[in-house]
């Protein structure tokens, strides 16, 4: 699919349902705030065609929409430091997704991630569910704005820069020394009790640890760990959303 960018007379794709009811597609718009270029990566579930192709370049400044059917699930990423051929094929420093500026695969760890459940289709409800995580770590802040829609649909995101205030054993360095990542615990460590794994596995066995609680201080609406939907999974029905890439305020 290619992008698509909504016009004054061209906004929404209308998606028809069993019965008399239609709903419009939910229209993401990806923003790019940071000094830099990044590389947006996205996935569908259930293996749907992806939004953007996969992948794309989005320059300082630049935005772009991408439409959405009703039922649409899947996650938005930022990549870093990426360099590719004429032909789509390279790599990228952090959120790389395969050598290819066309993701078929979810991001490399570690990535902050954007998810999606969006309603319609088969999903049974009326509501759109999203949040930001850094189950998967950290490299480029991430927010999100529902915009016209009804119901909750508060701001979502991770404005500080967690990169600046990594522990030295979180880090992740580029050539030059400079910090471009920040991993989770889980995968710095690789034990039960920081991945929610083996005897950790339920809500009451894998709390918060002293690394998920340094995240949630810094972001506070975003997921720390992998328990962590009480303060961190948001609702709404109808919206669209805005999606930018180091958001500088949540709003």
């Amino acid at each position: 699919m290619k992008l698509i960018i909504r016009s004054a007379f061209v906004l929404l794709l209308t998606i028809f349902l069993s019965g008399d009811h239609e709903v419009s597609a939910t229209v993401f718009t990806l923003q790019n705030s940071c000094p830099y270029t990044v590389w947006p990566g996205t996935l569908t579930g259930d293996n749907g065609d992806a939004l953007g192709d996969g992948g794309f370049t989005l320059l300082p400044g630049a935005s772009v929409q991408l439409p959405a059917e009703p039922g649409w699930s899947g996650r938005f990423w930022a990549r870093t430091g990426c360099t590719f051929d004429e032909h789509g094929n390279g790599n990228c420093v952090t959120g790389d997704c395969g050598n290819t500026l066309k993701c078929t695969g979810g991001g490399t760890p570690p990535v902050l991630l954007a998810e999606f459940t969006i309603a319609g289709g088969a999903i049974n409800s009326d509501k759109d569910f999203y949040d930001v995580s850094l189950v998967d770590g950290y490299n480029v802040g991430i927010g999100i704005k529902a915009t016209g829609g009804s119901g909750d649909c508060r701001y979502a995101g991770c404005i500080n820069d967690l990169n600046a205030n990594c522990p030295p054993e979180l880090r992740v360095v580029d050539g030059n020394g400079a910090v471009v990542a920040c991993k989770s615990a889980c995968a710095a460590f690789n034990a039960p009790e920081f991945c929610c794994s083996g005897d950790h596995d339920t809500p009451a066995t894998c709390g918060p640890t002293q690394f998920s609680v340094m995240f949630k201080q810094a972001c506070p609406s975003a997921y720390s760990y992998a328990y962590d939907d009480a303060s961190s999974t948001f609702t709404c029905s109808g919206s669209d959303y805005l999606i930018t890439f180091c958001p500088t305020n949540g709003s």
